[in-house]
């Protein structure tokens, strides 16, 4: 009896990941729930746990290949490994004895772009990493193409020996279209000869002259970075490159010491053009600008400021953290009383937890609110659900777990999606004052900033108080003026005052 291992959920809009890495092969046991490989999509790790236990009988998707959610990845049976051991002989048996295998008859082929998914029409050639007159085997990657959303890596369709690039790096082409023209049935005859001169060639290209190929995320983060696969250990499979070994890298080359001075002479433009680097920025760094100048072209962003006297909460947060944190299990912070803060808030003005659908205005009768963390990788936002129905101690222990799993790479598609508010905590960087960019289709984000202390003039005296700047960003298509100053004055009171979020005033 065999169990097929099929690419789970991947998260709403994302429908296609990379296989990166295998950590099981074929004939190795395997127990129920462990994990057989990882899979890369553009934003986050996906584990794919064993659906039975049993034998790895057969491994469909190879590391490096492009798969769609609910796609085969391989097969599980009890019966050990005999359905793969079939194909693998018949790769090193004469061709001319084989008058099934379709790649002996020399005929002329093209190579297709592969289906990137849906919505995505076209993509850009990144890199060949064959050139022409190259051979080689069947499945064995040609060149990597990218996309609004991931890279995806195209495979030769059988053994043979590529005779036209159509498409060169950096030309666009669609989905569907052709790539190149090869002559199957030269690629497995030559393979072995090509083999023994790899390694010379191709140390250069991978960490340790290991014939592997990188993670497509870490080889965007090398090109981003300007890195090369020698600057860079690699600490998957076979000594693979991932994503978290090029910022490992880039963090050890940063904390170096700096090289001394050369000694002072006049400058060039020449000197200057030397030292420089242009690195054409990759589709999804092209698409991550493009939609953050589209969320301030679409939305009618506007941002009003106010101030906080953060005395109270300050004092209430010191006399009860202690207590707080042995009865909960959680760190009293200030992020909960944020948070309650705004729903508070929100219940009062709900047009700022609202989105615009069409012609349509969508409120929302609960609060799923988005925490923004930042993670070596970058800034992610995980979501809180319902944190409407919370009590402190709830929200406290969810933005401390959510905060770890971003921190680990951890959090699921699911985690980051559906948000109906966003906060976002510049203070913890140093930041006094900022205006938070929205997150579609919300209509509103709230800024925190460093808590400061101030002179302030209190009851006619001048007293020195912890103050901080709040921010709101707001969609002034459906959020009026009035209605975004009244929301961050509710905010402010109920910090000023935090007995009004226990009497809902």
């Amino acid at each position: 009896m065999s169990t097929e291992i099929r690419v789970p959920t991947l998260g709403e809009s994302v429908t296609e990941a990379t296989v990166a890495t295998w950590f099981k092969k074929p004939g190795d046991s395997v127990a129920v729930d462990e994990m057989l490989c990882e899979l890369e999509t553009d934003k986050v790790t996906v584990e794919v746990p064993a659906p039975a236990a049993g034998v790895l009988a057969d491994i469909v998707a190879n590391e490096g290949e492009t798969v769609g959610v609910d796609a085969l990845l391989g097969m599980i049976s009890e019966s050990g490994n005999a359905g793969p051991e079939e194909p693998a002989p018949r790769k090193t048996e004469a061709p001319a004895e084989e008058p099934e295998a379709t790649d002996a008859g020399g005929e002329t082929m093209p190579v297709m772009v592969p289906t990137l998914g849906e919505s995505v029409s076209e993509a850009t050639v990144a890199t060949w990493f064959k050139k022409e007159g190259d051979s080689f085997e069947a499945d064995e990657m040609l060149c990597e193409l990218e996309t609004d959303k991931v890279s995806v890596e195209v495979p030769a369709p059988a053994a043979g020996t590529l005779t036209k690039i159509l498409a060169k790096e950096g030309e666009t082409v669609e989905a569907g279209g052709q790539l190149a023209e090869m002559t199957s049935g030269k690629g497995g005859a030559a393979k072995p000869a090509k083999s023994e001169e790899a390694p010379a060639a191709s140390a250069p290209a991978s960490s340790g002259g290991k014939d592997v190929e990188d993670a497509p995320s870490a080889k965007k983060a090398m090109a981003e970075a300007g890195l090369s696969a020698d600057q860079v250990t690699g600490t998957g499979k076979d000594g693979r490159i991932m994503k978290d070994d090029v910022a490992k890298a880039l963090s050890a080359t940063k904390s170096a010491p700096s090289a001394p001075a050369a000694a002072p002479r006049a400058p060039s433009p020449a000197d200057d053009a030397a030292r420089e680097e242009r690195v054409k920025m990759t589709r999804l760094r092209q698409t991550i600008a493009k939609r953050l100048k589209d969320s301030q072209n679409t939305a009618a962003m506007l941002t009003t400021y106010n101030e906080v006297d953060m005395t109270e909460v300050m004092a209430l947060r010191k006399q009860y953290k202690d207590e707080f944190e042995k009865k909960h299990g959680a760190r009293l912070g200030f992020m909960s009383f944020f948070t309650k803060a705004c729903v508070h808030a929100l219940k009062e003005v709900p047009d700022v937890n609202a989105e615009i659908d069409g012609t349509d205005v969508v409120y929302k009768n609960y609060v799923h609110m988005g925490i923004a963390a930042g993670t070596p990788q970058g800034l992610v936002v995980p979501v809180i659900r319902d944190v409407d129905s919370m009590s402190f101690a709830e929200i406290e222990k969810a933005i401390a777990e959510k905060g770890k799993r971003a921190r680990d790479g951890k959090l699921s598609m699911a985690e980051m999606q559906g948000g109906t508010f966003t906060i976002s905590n510049g203070g913890v960087y140093g930041s006094l004052m900022s205006s938070p960019i929205l997150n579609p289709p919300q209509s509103g984000i709230l800024g925190m900033h460093k808590i400061q202390d101030r002179p302030m003039v209190v009851n006619g005296e001048i007293k020195i108080r912890p103050m901080m700047y709040l921010a709101l960003s707001y969609d002034h298509r459906i959020v009026d003026g009035k209605g975004a100053v009244t929301f961050l004055v509710r905010v402010k009171e109920a910090l000023e005052d935090p007995r009004r979020l226990l009497m809902d005033l």
